[in-house]
């Protein structure tokens, strides 16, 4: 099973909504959390979301992860929210160091955020995996149906968080 690097944006989307026992009985122990996106996740202005997540580090569901100034993931990093290819505009810190774990060690990126992390994602052949794509896991799990899909993407959306169709039966017919 391969791991999962979060973003703020998809990880927060399941916090918002108090949804994240749906990560846990997918991919516990799997998910993994750049430091970057701790740092995120944990601001002083949004202590909700600071409890929640250091629960999930707390109960070994989710580990936080650093880079090291000599490692490549530092180098990619650098490369993404620095000095970008030309004609690429520089990304957030949070894409950058899930982007840049995945590619070192082989992983996917959790991100709602394509247009920051789809030019990395091709470029590297990293898959990218959306708040979309893991609630219709959990539909096809029996997790959830998909009137509670609905109720989730309905919270999600009420939280501003940011989701590519108005309903979770929407996204199912586009997909």
């Amino acid at each position: 099973m391969t791991n999962q690097y979060y973003d703020t944006d998809c990880l927060s989307s399941f916090l918002w909504v108090h949804e994240e026992c749906l990560l846990v009985q997918l991919y516990s122990g799997r998910m993994l959390l750049p430091k970057q996106v701790y740092s995120e996740l944990t601001r002083p202005n949004i202590p909700h979301l600071k409890r929640r997540t250091d629960a999930l580090v707390q109960s070994k569901h989710i580990q936080i992860v650093s880079m090291g100034v000599d490692s490549r993931a530092f180098q990619l990093y650098r490369e993404m929210t620095v000095d970008p290819d030309e004609g690429v505009l520089p990304i957030g810190r949070g894409e950058a160091a899930a982007l840049a774990f995945a590619i070192e060690n082989g992983g996917v990126v959790a991100s709602n955020n394509l247009r920051d992390v789809l030019y990395y994602a091709k470029k590297y052949s990293i898959r990218v995996l959306t708040t979309g794509e893991i609630l219709r896991e959990a539909l096809n799990q029996g997790l959830i149906d998909e009137t509670k899909g609905n109720q989730i993407w309905q919270k999600m959306l009420s939280k501003r968080r940011r989701l590519p169709t108005n309903t979770f039966s929407e996204y199912l017919r586009t997909k």
